[in-house]
C-alpha cells in the first residue's frame, strides 16, 4: 500500500477521472498506483482502436516515435471519452543502447492535463525482456528457445518467411495471440504452408496482455510517474516536477578533467522554466581514472 502523496495548485486531481488509451489491459497495473497515489480513477477509452497508432508486428507504423506517439495517445483516449485528463503508455524493443548485444525495452508513459495544459511523462529503460525472434521449420527443437522466451505465460507471433516481401507491409498470413502448444503447431504448420521456403518467422508478443514481463515494467513506470505528479514545482507550485536530464562530466579521480560519468542531475518543472542542477544521489564526487580520456586515453 502507497501512501497518498500531497499534491498542490492545479495539480489537485483528487476524486477525478483519468482516460487511458488502451486495447491491451493495462488498467491492470496502472489503476491501484493512480487511484492510490492521487485519488484518480483510470477510465478506459472502450472502443478506442490504440492499433490505429502503430502495432509492435509491423501491420500498422507508427506516426511518430514512441514518445510522440504516447502523448498522442493519451490525446486520443480524451477526445474519445470527453475526459480533461489523459493517459497512455508506448513501449519500443531492440538493442540495448550500451549493450548491443542485449535486447531491451523502452517505455514511456504520458499523463495530459487539458485544463492546466500539462504533459506529464516518465521513461524507463528496461533491461529486462523477453524480446526475441527465430526462424524456424515445423519439427525443429525449439524447446529450449520456447523455455527462454517465457512461453506458454508469454505469448507467441507467427508470420510465413517470405525474404522478397518487406514484414513489416500487413501482407500475408500474421497470426498473433499464440500461447499454448496446440496452437502453436498449428500456426507453424499453417505459416510454413504459406511461405515460399517453408520457414516461420516465430516472434514475442510483445503487447503488454500478452506479455507479462512488459506488464511489470508498465507498472514500475507507473509509480515513477505517479510521484512525479504529485512532486509540486518549487517555484510555481504545478505538478510534474523531477529529473529532466542527467548531466556527465563527473571529474577524474587523478587529474580533474571531466569524464563521461554522470556528474549530477537537472530537475525541471512540467509547467514553467524552473529547473535546478542535484548532485549524485550516491554522494559520488569523482570518476575512476580508468573512465578518464586523459588518463586512460
Amino acid at each position: 500500500m502507497i501512501a497518498p502523496l500531497p499534491i498542490g495548485g492545479p495539480g489537485s486531481y483528487a476524486g477525478g477521472r483519468v482516460s487511458l488509451a488502451t486495447c491491451h489491459g493495462k488498467e491492470r497495473v496502472l489503476s491501484r498506483p493512480f487511484h492510490a497515489a492521487l485519488d484518480l480513477t483510470v477510465t478506459v477509452a472502450s472502443g478506442f482502436d490504440t492499433d490505429q497508432l502503430g502495432t509492435f508486428s509491423g501491420e500498422r507504423p507508427r506516426p511518430a516515435d514512441p514518445r510522440e506517439t504516447c502523448r498522442r495517445k493519451a490525446l486520443a483516449g480524451m477526445a474519445h471519452t470527453g475526459l480533461d485528463l489523459g493517459l497512455a503508455s508506448e513501449g519500443s524493443f531492440g538493442p540495448h543502447p550500451a549493450f548491443p548485444w542485449l535486447a531491451a525495452g523502452s517505455e514511456w508513459l504520458t499523463f495530459v492535463d487539458s485544463r492546466a495544459g500539462l504533459v506529464i511523462e516518465e521513461h524507463l529503460l528496461a533491461p529486462r525482456t523477453n524480446f526475441d525472434q527465430r526462424l524456424v521449420v515445423p519439427g525443429d527443437a525449439i524447446a529450449d528457445w520456447l523455455r527462454r522466451v517465457g512461453f506458454p505465460s508469454h505469448a507467441l507471433i507467427a508470420r510465413p518467411h517470405a525474404p522478397e516481401r518487406d514484414p513489416g507491409d500487413g501482407a500475408g498470413l500474421l497470426i498473433k495471440g499464440i500461447r499454448d502448444p496446440a496452437g502453436l503447431a498449428e500456426a507453424l504448420r499453417r505459416c510454413a504452408e504459406a511461405s515460399p521456403e517453408g520457414r516461420v518467422r516465430l516472434e514475442t508478443d510483445m503487447r503488454a496482455h500478452c506479455n507479462p514481463t512488459r506488464l511489470g515494467v508498465i507498472r514500475t513506470l507507473a509509480f515513477k510517474l505517479v510521484r512525479r505528479i504529485a512532486r509540486p514545482c518549487p517555484a510555481c507550485g504545478a505538478p510534474g516536477w523531477g529529473l529532466v536530464e542527467r548531466l556527465a562530466g563527473l571529474p577524474c579521480g587523478w587529474c580533474g578533467q571531466p569524464t563521461e560519468r554522470i556528474r549530477a542531475e537537472l530537475w525541471g518543472c512540467a509547467a514553467c522554466a524552473h529547473q535546478e542542477e542535484k548532485p549524485r544521489r550516491d554522494g559520488r564526487g569523482s570518476a575512476d581514472p580508468g573512465d578518464c580520456p586523459s588518463c586512460n586515453p
